[in-house]
Formats: structure tokens, sequence, C-alpha cells
């Protein structure tokens, strides 16, 4: 009688993979505490200077991390990919991939003279339209109002230095 996959019992081989990934994102994250050191803090910056966030994010990369590991270790694993929503006989379609990467060479050469909202309204509404989005304009208009939203927070909220361009220079809370 042979057994099928489902009837095998649970091989106990050492998670290779798993253990990886899980010790990868444990030295991400200690690389991050590392160089969130190194950020020069001035001495204006209140409690919250531009240190904290670097260390929430590597310490929750380094707990994240270890919590994987130590879920692995007790037997808690992945269940192995079968490939149900894998199409084997689809190919990549070339022509979309380098659209893809031609849309993003020309948001990092338009932000400069152009501004960023106006090369990331093309990287977004570009990316969107390539990838299939029905009708092309309303992607233009999603793509311009989150490049929108993201300058006022970043530059406008958050003080990040993103250059609003010619169309937008006027704008006081675009300017970071």
């Amino acid at each position: 009688m042979t057994t099928t996959r489902q009837e095998r019992p649970a091989e106990r081989t050492v998670p290779v993979g798993e253990l990886g990934f899980a010790g990868g994102v444990v030295a991400l994250g200690v690389f991050a505490l590392v160089r969130a050191g190194s950020i020069n803090e001035p001495l204006t910056a209140g409690s919250m200077g531009p240190r904290a966030l670097p260390y929430l994010v590597g310490g929750a990369l380094v707990l994240s991390g270890l919590a994987v590991v130590a879920a692995v270790l007790r037997g808690h694993r992945g269940e192995a990919e079968h490939g149900e929503d894998v199409a084997d006989d689809e190919h990549t379609d070339w022509r979309v991939v380098g659209m893809l990467v031609a849309l993003f060479l020309v948001h990092v050469f338009l932000i400069i003279p152009a501004g960023w909202p106006v090369a990331a309204t093309v990287l977004f509404s570009g990316s969107a339209v390539v990838l299939g989005a029905k009708p092309w304009w309303r992607a233009i208009v999603i793509g311009l109002l989150l490049a929108l939203v993201l300058q006022a927070s970043f530059a406008g909220g958050l003080g990040v230095s993103l250059p609003a361009g010619p169309l937008l220079e006027g704008v006081s809370f675009l300017r970071g």
C-alpha cells in the first residue's frame, strides 16, 4: 500500500528556510538598532527625537524575528505550498515588466525638474494603467490624489524634504 502526501507522518527535518528567514529579520532589526544610535539628535529635539522611530522599528523586528524562531523551534511550521495559485502554463510578460521599470526610471528623473507630486503621479497612475486599471483616467486621478496626500503628509507634516516642483512651489503645506 502506497501512502499519499497527506498520509505520511510529519518529517522531522530542520526548517532551514523558516529559521533563515527569522534570523534575517532579527539581523535586520539589530542593524536598524545599531544604525539608529548613530543618528545625530539635535539639542532642540524633544522627547521623541529622530532616533525614536528607528529604535521602535528595529525593536519590533528583533522581537518578531525571535518570536518566529521560538515558534518554529516548538514545532509550529508553515504549511508547504503546493502551487495551487501558480499558473505553470503562464509566462512572464516582459513587456509589462519593462514598462514598469521604465516608469520607475521616469519617476526618478522627474523628481528634480517636475517635483515629487508630479513624478509620483506618473509612477502611481502609470503602474496602475500598465497593470490593467480601467478606466485610465480614474487611475490618474487616484494617483494624483495619493501623490498629493503623501506630499502633504511627508513634506508638510513631517518636514521631510520632498521637492514640490514648479507647479506647487507656492503651496506652503506641500514644501518640506
